[in-house]
């Protein structure tokens, strides 16, 4: 038989963060505490605060996580539109992440593993912008394509343009709406 006081877990602090992005998915991260995610665990109060010290050092492993998820995602884009469509693709797999990792507020933004994974996945960013010619601010140019594609996946995830979208795939979705700004060919209404 064994007891709660000499149970092991196995890889408790990945327990802690599956648990914690189950809690954020169905109900924000407002709702994420310590003590829950140690009763989910099946382990003592104490122990995620063994892990990460405390909430917030739990939510900065999660968004660190989640950066580290989307720069590999982006880094297998071909090109800065396919970018943005992994992106949209990165926010819908990973719902959890994603509502932890725009939330500075929320993180420790000095934590050096954090750092690094946000400086990841804005290089797979850039790198998409830097293959663009003919781009007079390749910042402004990034920051333009970040909103479209953060704003279409936070838009999407939280049901705002669920009767814009309808049946379609979120991404070909995503992918129309780039061809209508980029290439400046909105069809002409009926009359004109």
């Amino acid at each position: 038989m064994t007891s709660r006081s000499t149970y092991h877990h196995g890889d408790l602090r990945q327990a802690l963060l599956a648990a914690a992005l189950d809690v954020i998915t169905a109900e924000g991260p407002g709702a994420l505490s310590l003590r829950d995610l140690a009763r989910r665990a099946g382990v003592s109060h104490a122990a995620p605060a063994h892990h990460f010290g405390d909430r917030t050092g739990l939510l900065t492993a999660l968004a660190a996580q989640g950066y580290d998820l989307l720069a590999e995602a982006l880094a297998a884009a071909p090109d800065l539109r396919e970018r943005g469509v992994r992106y949209v693709r990165f926010a819908v797999e990973h719902p959890g992440h994603f509502q932890v990792m725009f939330q500075p507020e929320l993180l420790r933004a000095d934590d050096p593993a954090l750092r690094a994974a946000r400086e990841r996945a804005s290089a797979g960013l850039r790198e998409g912008v830097a293959a663009l010619r003919d781009v007079p601010d390749a910042r402004a140019a990034g920051i333009a394509a970040w909103s479209l594609a953060h704003g279409f996946a936070t838009l999407l995830l939280t049901h705002n343009v669920r009767d814009a979208v309808g049946d379609r795939d979120p991404e070909e979705y995503f992918r129309d709406l780039t061809g209508l700004l980029f290439t400046g060919q909105l069809a002409p209404e009926a009359g004109e």
